[in-house]
């Protein structure tokens, strides 16, 4: 009995299911009837009715027992998975709480790392900067050593040969004196000379000699086939070849031996330009200093703006003469500045403002733009500016020299040349191919790096200093 009302309290939502279904099948469609009831069958009736209600009073008691045992074993329940969900939010929060101290632990390690990285990098390079500047100095110092010493070279060459003219001389003039029985007899001793025949072997060494000296194909067949004329066939000593050859290259460069033109207009402007190391800004203060000591109120422009040290030798040439340099900040467009210099020298009513340019390489177009953007900008302020042009060569080119001038003249109008470092090379003889080649004034020449160093263009002296022979 006990199990039986255990196992219907259990199946009471399944019992109660199918009692209602079973309700809803006898009023669906059933008809009521009165049936008769006996005292009897009253009374037990209600002791029925009695005992199903106490049934039902008890299982109810029961399931709200339940129920309520039930809902407090889910609240524990819970209750408890609450507490375990807590606990393992807690864990997993110290978790995170750790793992972001250990994330932030690693970042400041980075970027400790990243710091000492950049340090040791920013401490290497300034090493590095150290060493490029210390071995530049080296660099610098051994140039300017070697510089001395071939000056020092030069100069003892120099002195040798002017010490064995010298003694040529001598020996030359005690041959010519009579001796003391020639004197008596109003004669002179014999001297010997050697002699050779100007024939077409001999005429070939001349051209390869001529060649050898960088005076160029063409003139030094021309130089040597004017020698020959009238002459072929003839013996000729060493002192009378030098005397024609002499001749000869005075006559080349006698139309082109031009000082440079000074004109009224104020400021006369004066572009030099020229390749890397012609020597230009070198050649800008000796002439403006000799402009300035000719009385001459001269403005310098360093339009060399790439080139920082350009502007320093500038300044120290315009502080040796009194001569203003108009400069601008490193990088600056050059041709800015030679359009300001133009305003400026023409308040300052100067007679000549020399512009220098940074040096540039014949065969790089965008270089030689650079140039023609000068030349047009300063035009807009003078149309007829620059009215000189002048093309500073390095001697030691060679040939070279030859190709600047055409690229220079068709891009520049050069009007006119200045040759440099004469004194340190054998390639003098390339002055005479320009002058046959392109019949451009030659204004002067340099032999060394003092101011007088430079001095307007002598084709007399130059040939007789060419082909070693005294005037």
């Amino acid at each position: 009995m006990a199990f039986f009302k255990k196992l219907k309290d259990r199946l009471f939502k399944s019992s109660s299911k199918i009692e209602e279904g079973l309700d809803a099948i006898i009023e669906d469609g059933g008809v009521e009837e009165e049936v008769e009831v006996s005292e009897s069958d009253t009374t037990a009736a209600d002791e029925a009715q009695a005992a199903l209600a106490a049934q039902e009073a008890a299982r109810v008691a029961a399931q709200k027992a339940q129920t309520e045992a039930d809902a407090k074993a889910l609240a524990d329940a819970k209750a408890a998975a609450d507490a375990v969900e807590v606990a393992r939010l807690e864990v997993e929060r110290g978790e995170r709480e750790k793992a972001a101290q250990a994330a932030e632990l690693e970042r400041q390690a980075a970027e400790a790392k990243r710091a000492e990285e950049a340090r040791q990098a920013e401490h290497a390079q300034q090493e590095k900067d150290a060493r490029d500047a210390e071995l530049a100095r080296q660099a610098h110092a051994e140039e300017d050593a070697k510089r001395a010493q071939e000056l020092q070279r030069v100069q003892a060459e120099r002195e040798a040969e002017e010490q064995r003219l010298a003694a040529e001389r001598a020996e030359q003039e005690k041959a010519a004196k009579p001796g003391l029985l020639g004197r008596l007899l109003g004669r002179g001793e014999k001297k010997t000379v050697v002699r050779r025949e100007l024939d077409d072997d001999m005429l070939e060494r001349l051209e390869e000699l001529l060649i050898s000296a960088d005076m160029g194909v063409d003139t030094a067949l021309r130089v040597t086939s004017n020698m020959a004329e009238g002459r072929f066939g003839k013996r000729l000593s060493t002192q009378e070849i030098k005397e024609l050859l002499a001749g000869e290259i005075t006559r080349i460069m006698e139309p082109v031996a031009r000082p440079m033109p000074l004109y009224p207009t104020k400021p006369q402007v004066v572009l030099v330009v020229g390749v890397n190391g012609s020597g230009k800004t070198t050649t800008i203060g000796k002439l403006a200093s000799q402009f300035q000591a000719a009385g001459k109120k001269v403005v310098i422009a360093a339009g060399d703006t790439f080139r920082a040290a350009a502007v320093e030798q500038l300044q120290v040439w315009g502080d040796r003469a009194g001569v203003p340099v108009l400069t601008a900040p490193e990088g600056s467009d050059p041709a800015s500045l030679a359009f300001e210099a133009m305003e400026q020298a023409a308040r300052d009513g100067a007679d000549l403002l020399m512009i220098d340019t940074a040096g540039r390489l014949q065969n790089r177009s965008d270089l030689m733009e650079e140039l023609q953007k000068i030349v047009r900008v300063i035009r807009k302020k003078d149309p007829d500016a620059p009215h000189n042009t002048l093309l500073v060569l390095d001697a030691t080119t060679g040939q070279n020299a030859l190709s600047q001038v055409k690229t220079f003249q068709e891009l520049a109008d050069v009007s006119g040349l200045v040759m440099t470092k004469l004194d340190g090379t054998a390639k003098g003889g390339v002055l005479v191919a320009l002058a046959d080649k392109f019949g451009l004034p030659i204004h002067a020449i340099g032999v060394g790096e003092q101011i007088d160093d430079l001095a307007p263009f002598d084709p007399e002296e130059f040939a007789a200093a060419l082909t070693g022979l005294e005037l």
